[in-house]
């Protein structure tokens, strides 16, 4: 069953920074789907060393500056970042192809130290055994934006980093939180999978995360 959680007081404004160790929340239901469904997919957890808590550190290509300005925009306004929009970097990739990126950081909470000890385990990101009390239907749209593509008539989803139990236990919350039947597969590398979402489940997950796509993602889940 989908975790309920208090409706959050006000957070900690951007004009009003306080010290990490005293950023302790509580969070909303919206910022726990937000940070669930980004930990799924490419975004980290960061412990500060000598600043008592945790920051989350949104990544994404320069080719979805949308999405990371609409993240950004969800997460200022609450006050949970800098309020200046996140700016392009550029870096060389394989075959010293120029690669545009684009990073959010939260602020530092006490409270995040929460979603770090849940997901990572000697500094190597697993899926949570709860990870299915937080999987809210936000939270499942985040993580398809973030890392999902549609394939064969079906959507998979890039869990590369996660180990193959990691990826069983995704596909059996998926199954057990919104009925939908997926397949862990072969990332075509040693040890590395992805999740595939059957064409059959298709309408009923576009029912599901809808409401939440924006629309420039919204190809990753139309027929």
């Amino acid at each position: 069953m989908i975790m309920s959680l208090l409706l959050n007081t006000r957070p900690t404004s951007s004009k009003y920074k306080l010290r990490g160790e005293k950023r302790i929340g509580p969070h909303d239901i919206t910022i726990y789907s937000i940070i669930f469904g980004s930990l799924l997919g490419d975004a980290y957890g960061e412990k500060r060393k000598g600043k008592g808590g945790t920051r989350i550190s949104f990544y994404q290509e320069g080719s979805h500056l949308s999405y990371i300005l609409w993240l950004h925009s969800l997460l200022s306004i609450r006050g949970y970042c800098n309020e200046n929009l996140p700016k392009i970097q550029t870096r060389l990739g394989l075959k010293g192809v120029v690669r545009k990126t684009l990073r959010i950081h939260t602020w530092t909470y006490t409270s995040f130290n929460f979603f770090h000890d849940l997901f990572y385990w000697d500094g190597i990101k697993k899926v949570p055994k709860s990870i299915g009390n937080y999987l809210t239907p936000l939270a499942l749209a985040i993580w398809i934006m973030d890392d999902g593509s549609k394939v064969k008539g079906g959507l998979k989803l890039s869990t590369n980093s996660f180990t193959y139990s990691d990826c069983l236990l995704l596909v059996t919350v998926l199954d057990d939180n919104f009925a939908l039947k997926a397949t862990v597969q072969s990332a075509g590398v040693p040890d590395q999978y992805h999740l595939y979402v059957w064409k059959e489940s298709m309408p009923l997950l576009r029912e599901i995360v809808s409401p939440y796509i924006i629309p420039e993602m919204r190809y990753k889940i139309i027929e």
